[in-house]
């Protein structure tokens, strides 16, 4: 690594990436830092020397990936927020499980960001013969230090993903990672990290960052369940969920473009609901393609009921940015016109309520 090339932060949130092999399976390995720059130095001369120097820092304590919560999103994103501006980028290394979770919270908290801010990870620990880690740490780090990237975007597999459009797909194949609705924002090919022209937010939107570092506490602990529709869903399963107090806001995945059941108990569930102040929103159970409430008589009664449109956004993304406008101090008319309009390119266009 060279000390002409633009300094970089990494923080590490743990993983498999980082861990090792035991007698009862993987558990946290100690040390990361030093066995990857050790790895990192063992690289060929001109891939080493190719690859910026970087700043570490470590999340303490470190981040169960499948236990992780809107307070540890809030956490790290007040942490790039106060340290990027010494950096040409960041770099995240998380675990999988919700990793693309992680990826949409910050897109939203980090709104505007002059830099890269790339998250990755690997299917199996860095030490493992034939993993996975050591070649994206590396692409990340390459695409970390592009100063025509400025958004979160996930690296995995040598594909470059807006961070807020992906989804993890495969849960032990190293293209674990798809981006459903948007193509790749870039490639890792023959050791350059090649972006692709258009297709960046920085093509799209610029100005002052916009940071918006919201409290996440309220919401932590399940204000904003995920429910998936399915045949012979009843009315009360849903008051169970929505009509709770604790719960701030929903999002209901449904069927095709835009379909629910036309029963009127369930209706006048999600009626009450939105009547309550809850922010509810929909999306297809499809992972390609949008939905349009209205379109079929059997969505109609979601459009009566106040339910928004998630458009073709993932689960991810819509869960995340109801969680983000839910702990601003907004009203109800603001939060539903941020929900329905394009923030970071969580979606395809705005869309008309109707």
């Amino acid at each position: 690594m060279s000390a002409t090339t633009p300094s970089l932060l990494v923080i590490y949130t743990g993983g498999t990436l980082g861990m090792v092999e035991s007698e009862s399976g993987l558990v946290p390995g100690p040390d990361f830092e030093g066995r990857l720059r050790r790895t990192l130095q063992a690289l060929p001369a001109d891939r080493r020397d190719a690859l910026p120097d970087f700043t570490w820092m470590q999340t303490e304590p470190a981040i169960d990936s499948s236990a992780a919560t809107p307070a540890d999103w809030q956490r790290l994103g007040h942490l790039i927020a106060a340290h990027y501006s010494a950096y040409q980028g960041v770099l995240i290394l998380h675990g999988t499980d919700t990793l693309a979770w992680t990826a949409s919270s910050l897109a939203y908290q980090l709104q505007g960001i002059h830099c890269p801010v790339i998250i990755s990870g690997a299917m199996a620990p860095l030490e493992r013969e034939g993993s996975d880690a050591l070649g994206n740490i590396e692409a990340a780090m390459h695409f970390a230090i592009r100063p025509d990237l400025a958004e979160v975007a996930l690296c995995f597999n040598g594909q470059l993903l807006r961070g807020v459009r992906s989804r993890k797909w495969q849960t032990q194949q190293a293209d674990a990672f798809t981006s459903p609705n948007h193509p790749p924002l870039g490639a890792f090919i023959d050791n350059q990290a090649v972006i692709y022209s258009g297709r960046g937010l920085t093509d799209h939107q610029r100005g002052a960052p916009r940071f918006e570092l919201p409290d996440y506490g309220s919401l932590s602990a399940g204000g904003v369940p995920r429910i998936a529709l399915w045949p012979g869903i009843s009315a009360w399963q849903l008051e169970a969920w929505l009509l709770d107090e604790r719960v701030q806001g929903a999002l209901l995945e449904v069927w095709g473009g835009g379909n629910v059941p036309e029963d009127p108990a369930i209706l006048g569930v999600l009626a009450q609901a939105s009547g309550e102040g809850k922010l509810l929103a929909a999306i297809s159970q499809c992972p390609q393609g949008g939905i349009s409430l209205g379109h079929y008589a059997a969505g109609q009664g979601l459009v009566d009921a106040g339910v928004m449109s998630g458009d073709d956004m993932t689960p991810e993304a819509a869960v995340t940015k109801l969680v983000h406008l839910l702990a601003q101090p907004l009203d109800d008319a603001e939060r539903r016109r941020r929900f329905l309009t394009p923030l970071v390119g969580e979606r395809s266009a705005p869309l008309v309520e109707m």
